[in-house]
């Protein structure tokens, strides 16, 4: 099986619920990205096999296949087909683990991943229909095997089991903050991100003639450990608030994988080699323990111990869903969303996986090391995994 190699990768600024990028049609956002990965990478778009990217709420402007509309809507070729997935929250990275797949088998030589979530304007629960006669996603029969929970739900569960305190949670939220604060200072995002150029919304939150220039993510804030005891908890029996939950938010990322021989006569430089991926089921009551199952898988099927990864990017869909990962896989949290995740810098749901991918990708090069892991947590209970190595 030939090596696959990322060449480049790309991400928005996530933008915060009502605001920068608020306006902007995700058609349009994502084919921002997508434009951007072929000018950066200097690439004949006409080498690039398939399209594979992530959606979550394929509703609105995000339904018939908003990948494939995005990229015409980029201008870029029409022979090149595109494909829209829903993994949920992982939706992105598995469109990116599909790419790889292709590349992999020899279907295609080169492939593009990617995702893009607008919630500000196709909110979570938009898919579910309002009409009747169209059928519920969820019946009976499914209660027969499983009960139904909401991620919310079981954030708490998890919290219980693996004994996850308020101050836990808490203390976890502002470390998250803490370092993309620092990441932001230190610059450390400036080889991965496009500025987008987004319409400001008008005061009912539509598009206005203005255009702003986006630059920076819009999640972080001030954040003291008095402040965020002092926040409701999200259920009144719970340990998370909004200080220690991921941001609703509007992002897209793309990354561009091809063999590591196309990328040699082509000349580009890889910038990580693809070891291996992974999608697995977890209990779906407690739905977000997936990334201990994915991370466990990765390692075995490698023969890798956790001291053998440099950095991880697992997503903050709650405190709980890292702290019950830690209590399982026992890493160095030194080397775990070094950069701060999503409770600083935002999820917006189809777009987070390709973002965590290209976070993880320059990581890697700028900090010098070797392995990454980039895993998360999926509504039904899945877990995405993808384990680079630096090339």
């Amino acid at each position: 099986m030939p090596d696959v190699v990322i060449v480049e990768a790309v991400r928005s600024p996530l933008g915060k619920r009502r605001g920068g990028l608020s306006a902007m049609h995700s058609m349009n956002l994502l084919a921002s990205v997508q434009a951007a990965l072929i000018e950066r990478s200097g690439i004949d778009p006409l080498e690039i096999g398939q399209v594979v990217g992530g959606c979550v709420g394929q509703a609105g402007m995000q339904a018939m296949n908003v990948t494939r509309n995005a990229w015409l809507s980029a201008g870029l070729p029409i022979g090149v087909a595109a494909t829209t997935v829903d993994a949920q929250c992982g939706s992105s990275q598995q469109a990116a683990n599909l790419a790889y797949a292709l590349v992999a088998s020899g279907v295609v030589d080169a492939a593009v991943g990617c995702g893009v979530e607008s919630m500000s304007q196709v909110p979570m629960g938009a898919t579910i229909p309002k009409d009747r006669f169209v059928g519920k996603p969820v019946t009976k029969s499914y209660w027969k095997h499983h009960e139904w929970t909401s991620q919310f739900e079981a954030a708490e569960r998890i919290a219980r089991q693996w004994g996850i305190t308020r101050e836990a949670t808490d203390a976890f939220g502002k470390l998250s903050q803490d370092r993309a604060a620092a990441a932001w200072a230190d610059a450390r995002f400036a080889s991965q991100l496009l500025p987008i150029d987004a319409p400001v919304p008008d005061e009912d939150g539509k598009p206005s003639d203005e255009i702003r220039r986006i630059e920076r993510d819009e999640g972080l804030r001030e954040t003291t450990l008095e402040g965020l005891a002092a926040l409701k908890t999200n259920l009144p029996d719970g340990v998370h608030t909004a200080g220690s939950s991921s941001q609703i938010s509007d992002g897209a990322g793309a990354v561009l994988l091809m063999t590591r021989e196309k990328a040699q006569t082509l000349g580009l430089t890889p910038l990580a080699t693809i070891v291996d991926t992974c999608l697995v089921g977890s209990d779906p009551a407690l739905m977000l323990t997936g990334p201990i199952g994915a991370t466990q898988k990765l390692l075995a099927d490698n023969s890798l111990q956790m001291s053998d990864i440099d950095v991880v990017e697992i997503n903050e869909a709650f405190a709980s869903v890292v702290l019950a990962w830690e209590r399982e896989l026992k890493p160095d949290m030194a080397t775990v969303n070094p950069n701060g995740g999503a409770i600083a810098v935002g999820h917006p749901l189809g777009g987070t996986g390709v973002i965590l991918l290209t976070k993880a990708v320059h990581e890697l090069r700028r900090s010098d090391q070797e392995h990454a892991l980039v895993t998360m947590c999926c509504g039904g209970g899945l877990g995405t995994g993808t384990l680079l190595r630096r090339s």
